[in-house]
């Protein structure tokens, strides 16, 4: 009815410009175009109706609670203050001009800065790079945080993890990392950070993001994304993790979740050696049966993320990473599509699956194999995929459901999906494998949970939520793995 209401509408409009052109046959084009224009109806926003309002709806009733829910989470190790402002702003403050762009595995200075900061823009990926000179850090970290319209918030995986675990009331959360004053002040009242932790001044990451199609110079970013930059010792040396797994007798948590192994990157490849030894001695203090979730984050050091996979991935229960995580990892110990030097536009479903599945037959848990590796829980952009070693987890569906959503509400600062804000731009259809033993699925939005099973291993893919007008990018993948986690069930053995 309503359609054919709008229809009689828009037929007595034309009715009504024509008479108005043949009764007034002198009046300019431009003045008749300008009343066409202002007389067409404007499209229905999305609804409930459309792609994006079915499958919000169909996230609602797939994402349940477990059987058996955590009762204490306890975080670490890195913890900071972000300061979040606009990229190309500060670089105009700075005084810097756009370059050419170049990718640099670590900052000496501004022109680095501002030539990393370009790569990454044209390509709109999430990037994160050590600064190396303390002073020249201190200056720019002082111009960002006076900066107007500069923004402080929590920051650091460790932090975020347990700021989003804090907002259910019902989970008591530890925190153990470099807790300054100002941290202290943003966190909930619901994180517990021991004495142990607290120090007197902040670690300062400065988050410099940018909106899609916001240009620098010749490079225009495709999507909205950021690149964080830091000169962070306490977090670069771990110097909190001694700290957490003492605090973890007393604290008794059901779960541990593990972060900040990426800032080691500012280290030397002694540190690098002796520190990754510690931590696999560390996790591996921690009493059998209570799972620990290791967080990775943004790296280029191949060797560091090649001991990571060898020494650090079978002492731990879950991986939580992103495409670039992903395909880095799997440059650096040499497994299924390595050869790709990036991702071209939207990851390939097939690709990704196939390097989630060697991750978890090479590094995971196997009756030949003694790594306790049985979940690995992959973000990008537009989807997200859960893959479990079977008879491990419960309750994945709903997880992986309850992941992306949380990409969507949080991207946009809205408390549930808001259809006129967000976009569906998942492949509409897809091969599960690139290696041949894959299928072929098309997506339905009213089905939004798609499963698949490779020998042992289960994938469960679900499309993104995109929003279109982000107001915060950052802390997105840290927001995904805490509540892909909250709803996620450990099986006892």
């Amino acid at each position: 009815m309503a359609l054919w209401r709008g229809s009689a509408y828009a037929g007595f409009l034309a009715l009504a410009v024509g008479c108005v052109f043949l009764l007034e046959p002198q009046l300019p084009s431009s003045a008749l175009r300008s009343l066409w224009s202002s007389l067409q109806l404007e499209p229905a926003p999305p609804g409930p109706g459309s792609p994006e309002g079915r499958l919000a709806a169909a996230w609602d009733a797939l994402i349940v609670r477990p059987a058996r829910r955590w009762r204490r989470v306890a975080v670490g190790v890195n913890a900071c203050v972000d300061v979040v402002l606009s990229g190309v702003k500060l670089l105009q403050a700075l005084g810097l001009n756009p370059g050419n762009g170049k990718d640099h595995s670590i900052l000496h200075s501004r022109d680095d800065l501002e030539e990393a900061f370009s790569h990454f823009l044209g390509k709109g990926a999430a990037a994160e790079r050590f600064f190396s000179d303390q002073e020249a850090f201190s200056d720019i970290a002082q111009i960002a945080s006076e900066f107007p319209g500069a923004q402080h918030y929590v920051g650091g995986n460790a932090a975020l993890i347990g700021q989003k675990f804090a907002a259910n009331s019902d989970l008591k959360v530890l925190l153990c990392g470099p807790v300054g004053p100002k941290l202290h002040e943003l966190l909930d009242d619901n994180v517990f950070v021991p004495p142990e932790s607290l120090q007197e001044v902040d670690e300062f990451h400065l988050i410099l993001e940018y909106q899609a199609e916001e240009e620098w110079g010749q490079f225009k970013a495709p999507h909205a994304n950021r690149f964080i930059f830091s000169h962070d010792l306490t977090n670069g040396a771990m110097n909190m993790l001694e700290v957490f797994v003492s605090s973890l007798e007393e604290f008794q948590p059901d779960l541990v979740v593990l972060s900040g192994l990426h800032m080691m990157e500012g280290q030397s490849k002694e540190l690098h050696r002796k520190r990754l030894l510690e931590v696999v001695t560390s996790i591996s203090d921690i009493p059998v049966g209570i799972p620990v979730h290791l967080e990775l984050a943004s790296m280029t050091n191949r060797e560091l993320m090649s001991s990571i996979v060898q020494q650090v991935f079978p002492a731990v229960t879950s991986l939580g990473l992103n495409e670039q995580e992903l395909l880095f990892l799997s440059q650096s110990a040499s497994g299924p599509h390595s050869s790709l030097s990036s991702w071209n536009g939207v990851p390939d479903v097939g690709v990704v699956s196939d390097i989630l599945f060697w991750v978890l037959k090479e590094h995971g848990k196997s009756k030949s194999r003694a790594s306790d590796l049985t979940r690995v829980h992959f973000h990008t952009l537009v989807y997200h995929i859960l893959a479990t070693v079977d008879g491990h987890w419960a309750n994945q569906l709903a997880a992986v459901a309850a992941g992306a959503r949380v990409a969507g509400t949080q991207a946009c600062a809205t408390e549930t999906i808001d259809s006129s804000r967000v976009s569906l731009k998942a492949p509409r259809e897809f091969l599960t494998s690139r290696s041949g033993a894959g299928t072929r699925v098309t997506l339905n939005p009213d089905e939004p949970v798609v499963t698949w099973h490779r020998e042992g291993v289960s994938f469960h893919f679900t499309p993104v939520l995109v929003c279109t007008e982000p107001v915060r990018t950052v802390g997105l993948g840290d927001a995904i793995s805490a509540e892909g986690l909250f709803y996620s069930e450990v099986r006892p053995h």
